[in-house]
């Protein structure tokens, strides 16, 4: 008993806060989806790239490690990125509005440093940046991960004052499976499965936008299947997150997919994508559905790029100015705005 104890510390990397302890990082030794290894496979091919800087401008404050939501002795963090204005607390200053950045890694792997650099980039632009850490599929099978990011915009709704954000302008984002988990995140507004935290909350987790870079929006067409379920992986990355290939998850494949929620509710969304089209399937399908209900929505090719192309220069500005652009009209103080009547604070 006292050995199995011992290991399961060890393997969660507990933090001790005086006699209590508190779970922030569960060491996977396998996890291996970061900028710099990602980088190595991809040099060779485009000698030009360099991994996109971490550093922290002037014009930015980082306000790292703050606990969004806890599960028990689990706790999940993020880390902002907030105009330095706001530093300040300039008389008159208006509250900005904010996007969430998840990271990718097939859903069982990756870490929210990988967005750091977006994240500065949209504070730049005015924009409060947040980075999330989620539950990843070695951890928590489908659908934590969607709880966990509508933990993550009820946390930053309900902390908006301190930040200088306004609650009723927010985004989510996301890369690769993180887009995927974003969209999903995005477009299930109003629904208990995908926000436990709804029956004990009056803060809405609904998003003003989306922005989906080089992820799935439908996991059970044939052709995302093909490289999703394929057979000699076992189990495939969306496989281990479903906990079972298509034909023994085949509701949850369903499920997990952002293209059977479209309604007219549906915030606006930008599908920012590579030259590598099998990771971003199915999205045109989606905006199929969109125009039937007047979806504001937007495509925005990075041409001649690798999957993974944000983590990286000259490819990270680019993709910064399309996010901002793309924000910048639709999340207007008096544009359109898609949300429950649950409360904003």
């Amino acid at each position: 008993m006292k050995m199995m104890l011992r290991l399961t510390i060890a393997l969660l990397g507990v933090t001790l806060l005086g006699s209590c302890k508190l779970v922030t990082q569960v060491n996977d030794p396998d996890n291996a989806y970061t900028a710099e290894i990602t980088y190595q496979k991809l040099v060779g091919e485009y000698p030009f790239i360099a991994v996109a800087s971490r550093a922290v401008p002037e014009s930015v404050r980082e306000i790292k490690n703050l606990t969004y939501v806890r599960y028990g002795q689990r706790a999940l963090q993020l880390d902002l990125y907030v105009p330095a204005d706001r530093q300040r607390r300039l008389r008159g200053t208006q509250p900005k509005p904010a996007i969430i950045f998840v990271h990718g890694g097939g859903w069982r792997s990756g870490y929210r440093i990988n967005f750091t650099p977006f994240a500065i980039g949209m504070a730049q632009r005015g924009y409060v940046a947040a980075t999330i850490s989620y539950r990843l599929s070695p951890e928590a099978r489908y659908p934590a991960a969607i709880h966990d990011v509508k933990a993550a915009v009820r946390w930053l709704r309900r902390h908006a004052d301190a930040y200088g954000v306004d609650p009723k302008r927010i985004a989510l984002a996301g890369g690769s499976a993180g887009g995927q988990i974003a969209a999903l995140a995005g477009v299930t507004s109003g629904l208990e499965k995908f926000d436990p935290q709804a029956r004990r909350s009056t803060i809405s987790s609904d998003v003003q936008a989306i922005i989906n870079i080089d992820g799935l929006s439908d996991f059970t067409s044939e052709a995302v299947r093909m490289y999703e379920d394929d057979p000699r992986k076992n189990p495939s990355a969306a496989g281990a997150w479903f906990g079972g290939r298509y034909a023994e998850q085949q509701s949850r494949w369903h499920e997990a997919s952002p293209i059977n929620y479209v309604n007219s509710n549906t915030p606006p969304i930008l599908f920012l994508i590579s030259a590598q089209p099998r990771f971003s399937l199915g999205h045109r399908e989606m905006i199929e559905k969109m125009k039937l209900f007047g979806i504001p929505h937007q495509v925005v090719a990075i041409p001649q790029t690798p999957h993974s192309f944000w983590l990286f220069d000259p490819w990270l500005q680019p993709s910064v100015m399309a996010v901002a652009d793309f924000l910048d009209e639709h999340l207007q103080p008096c544009s359109k705005l898609f949300f429950s009547p649950r409360v904003f604070q």
